[in-house]
């Protein structure tokens, strides 16, 4: 199954699933559906879906109008760049409504992050840390089958605020299965996959393909890596990876992000204060022209890093 087609069956099941929810945005039940990403949406009696024009400030203020008022709401949008233009609701709003504590309802925005390139300067903005950053909002990223699952059954609809936000790029790719986790956290912020001995990878934003794959180069040749993905976009503990860390004394760090200001960062500092053999750090290295319509995705040499990892 391809990542959208599973993305969509799982947030059309949670989309049944919900009383009263309101799920509203642009052409979500009309045109292409958010080309695809909404296909087949449909609510209980006691919900709506609203198409709605494309004026992003005042939809967010909608969506904490009705957790205010105790009802459920979804927003889905088609970029997360276009988010940007209700940052005023979701920082000054959201702060004001969080710190009166009288929201009982729930809302959620899912945004697709345009990482797949060739979009021009309209979508240059792929770092889902940086944008909740800006608020310490919760946010999630959906790399793979689990997540996925586990992601939208906890949090989606769940009382309070949070985004969760969708890779472009791996629309018509087939979804990772990972199988079950070694270890994850209850609110999914991180999720361990393989345990191993000899590397411990960690991947950030959208990157977790990479990774995986960095994983399987290296079980070809023998090679037994630890595998963590952080799916959660704001500093998180990063004891359980820095065990981890200590045990193997090799970190390999994907980010896939366009900022200069990266969430593995703290995770790298933390790291670096134990006696390591060997960390890599692998990131998006951009060029002149990052604003024109280039491609999004990352050329990793996985042999070359795991020749560097086996080395010592």
């Amino acid at each position: 199954m391809k990542y959208l087609e599973h993305v969509n069956a799982v947030l059309r099941n949670a989309v049944s699933s919900h009383d009263g929810l309101v799920v509203y945005g642009q052409n979500v039940s009309a045109g292409s559906r958010i080309s695809g990403f909404t296909k087949g949406f449909a609510v209980k009696e006691t919900g709506m879906i609203i198409n709605t024009t494309n004026t992003e400030n005042s939809l967010v203020g909608f969506g904490f109008g009705v957790m205010l008022g105790g009802g459920k709401a979804a927003f889905f949008m088609k970029q997360l760049d276009f988010l940007f233009l209700g940052i005023d609701q979701l920082v000054n709003t959201y702060n004001i409504i969080r710190n009166s504590k009288h929201a009982k309802g729930s809302f959620t925005i899912l945004p697709v992050t345009v990482d797949m390139g060739y979009e021009g300067p309209q979508s240059s903005s792929n770092n889902f840390a940086d944008f909740c950053s800006m608020a310490r909002i919760d946010g999630y990223a959906v790399t793979n089958k689990y997540d996925t699952e586990k992601i939208i059954d906890i949090h989606f609809g769940r009382p309070g605020f949070r985004i969760i936000s969708f890779s472009q790029r791996m629309y018509k790719d087939d979804i990772i299965d990972p199988g079950e986790p070694i270890l994850a956290d209850k609110d999914m912020k991180f999720v361990q996959y393989r345990d191993g001995s000899d590397a411990t990878i960690v991947t950030f934003n959208f990157s977790f393909p990479y990774g995986w794959q960095l994983g399987l180069e290296m079980e070809q040749t023998g090679l037994k890596p630890a595998v963590f993905n952080v799916s959660y976009m704001t500093p998180i503990d990063w004891e359980p990876i820095l065990r981890s860390v200590r045990k193997t004394g090799k970190l390999v760090v994907f980010d896939d992000s366009k900022s200069e200001n990266l969430s593995c960062f703290s995770l790298l500092a933390a790291a670096r204060g134990i006696s390591l053999k060997k960390d890599i750090f692998i990131k998006r290295k951009l060029g002149d022209n990052w604003l024109n319509p280039v491609s999004d995705a990352m050329d990793i040499d996985y042999k070359s890093i795991v020749r560097e990892l086996s080395s010592q």
